[in-house]
């Protein structure tokens, strides 16, 4: 396929204003689906079952098998639409929306379409530069998920080339809430950094709500995101596309980015935008066409025959909006002030949505210093490199233990660093890697004292500029005994001993 031509950013512009809107899904962790007993897998305890073992004939639409709403799921989305700003509907009711894809084993989704649990809400985000938008919430719905597709043959893993495809129904009929944005005005140059931190603070919302696990990289957390230009100075909105389930903070900004500066050049030619799905592609930065995108209509929804309105009693939403945590702009400010971070530290955190990370860590027993330190540097670098994000690397309860380490002495930072290695790469805990690799720090002076007598043997020059109070020519000493403990010495230790030789 050609690579599609790009306007200079900053050229489109000045000549077109770009529009956004986001459809965010979160999966919910019930113990169950959304309306079958069958286990669901978005809850980290079924996490990883084998295809097609987490289903039932409601699952399947096996013919006679009968939906059952999930009510934690129902008070799970009643939970996020009040954190959303939302009211919430006296009466709801789902329905049927029909389109036939294999991974939808009934040919309908049941879904809300009309009458929502949740509408009319807002939601504060503040970027890198200090700007703060009231992103405006049209709706949060509750529905079920589909299945997965997985196509088999061909070199790019889509169904375009593949010689077959798998279809595991494990993930269908998992509870979802969608939430939908209304068209977003004047974000202007920072509509793909306002994309990514709306949806990074969702999932904090979703995560301080305790309902989802809310990992983009497993799915749990997906975002379509929504982009249209229309030329300065007029009103009608342009033609939209949607690029479908881009699944990390970095893809999404890189996404509408990149949307806006393709259509830029297109609309510039005298061309027009043709409304469809599109794909984000990772390895190359771009999409790629998907489908022409429907409208309601295309759709042809009705009222789920099977499945009664969603009616919540005034006293179950007053009980659930009474323990609903902090705002997310609200924690920042509070959060910031506790851990004693500067304004450009605590911007590095919120910036690399690492956030609800350190705070975790934090919570584990790290010193917030500690956390912000190997969240937002090493394990950063890392996710940079594997172009992925820092969240889906490790674990909090992992950078608190490795921090543990360091503190301890056993690990210096540059141990550190090869442990943590070790833990992207699934080796296990850090306390198991320092064994299995044996990398903890050499505590043994004996064996410091041994190395450094060898050196200082091996450059009798540098002794005599230490006996002569030149204590920086240690350093030499110092690196040749860190070389031969292969790095597994306290430098500090070293230094100390050192100098203790040297005049001894």
């Amino acid at each position: 396929m050609a690579r599609a031509e790009l306007m200079d950013y900053d050229k489109a512009l000045e000549l077109f204003e770009p529009v956004i809107g986001l459809e965010v899904h979160v999966e919910l962790n019930t113990t169950t689906k959304m309306f079958s007993p069958a286990p669901n897998p978005a809850n980290s305890a079924f996490h990883g079952a084998e295809p097609n073992t987490l289903v039932t004939p409601v699952c399947l639409g096996l013919p006679g098998s009968l939906p059952v709403v999930n009510g934690a799921a129902v008070r799970s989305s009643i939970s996020l639409g009040l954190a959303l700003g939302c009211t919430i509907a006296e009466s709801s009711r789902f329905a049927r929306k029909n389109y036939f894809y294999p991974d939808l084993a009934k040919n309908y989704q049941i879904s809300q379409y009309d009458e929502p649990i949740a509408y009319e809400g807002s939601v504060e985000v503040e970027l890198a530069n200090g700007r703060v938008f009231q992103v405006p919430i049209e709706r949060a719905h509750m529905e079920e998920d589909a299945g997965k597709l997985t196509h088999v043959g061909g070199s790019t893993g889509r169904i375009q080339g593949a010689e077959y495809s798998l279809v595991d129904y494990n993930r269908a009929g998992v509870p979802l809430v969608e939430i939908v944005t209304k068209p977003i005005f004047g974000a202007e140059a920072d509509a793909p950094e306002l994309a990514k931190a709306y949806v990074s603070t969702i999932r904090d919302i979703a995560l301080s709500l305790g309902i989802s696990e809310a990992r983009m990289e497993r799915g749990n957390l997906r975002c379509d995101a929504n982009v249209s230009l229309r030329p300065r100075g007029t009103e009608p909105l342009g033609t939209r596309t949607e690029t479908k389930n881009v699944n990390s903070f970095r893809s999404i900004e890189r996404a509408v980015r990149y949307e806006i500066q393709r259509q830029a050049a297109i609309l510039a030619k005298g061309g027009t935008i043709t409304q469809e799905t599109r794909h984000w592609h990772e390895d190359t930065g771009t999409t790629s066409p998907g489908r022409p995108k429907s409208d309601a209509d295309d759709y042809r929804y009705f009222p789920e025959p099977d499945l009664l309105p969603v009616e919540p009693s005034r006293e179950l939403i007053e009980e659930l909006r009474a323990v609903l945590p902090e705002p997310p702009a609200a924690r920042r400010r509070r959060l910031k002030g506790e851990w004693g971070f500067t304004d450009l530290e605590f911007q590095d955190v919120v910036n690399g949505g690492l956030l609800v990370e350190v705070t975790l860590t934090v919570a584990a027993g790290a010193t917030p210093a500690a956390a912000r330190k190997w969240w937002t540097g090493e394990l950063t670098r890392l996710a940079n490199a594997g172009q992925t994000d820092a969240a889906s690397l490790a674990t909090p309860e992992q950078v608190a233990e490795l921090a543990a380490l360091v503190g301890e002495g056993v690990l210096t930072d540059r141990l550190a660093r090869q442990v943590l290695e070790g833990v992207v790469a699934g080796e296990g805990s850090p306390r198991e890697i320092v064994e299995a690799r044996g990398l903890a720090v050499v505590s043994d002076d004996g064996a410091l004292v041994a190395a450094i007598d060898e050196a200082l043997a091996s450059q009798p020059d540098v002794l005599a500029k230490i006996r002569d109070g030149k204590v920086q020519a240690a350093g030499a000493v110092i690196g040749a005994v860190m070389k031969a403990m292969h790095g597994k010495a306290d430098a500090a230790r070293v230094r100390e001993l050192v100098l203790e030789r040297a005049q001894g």
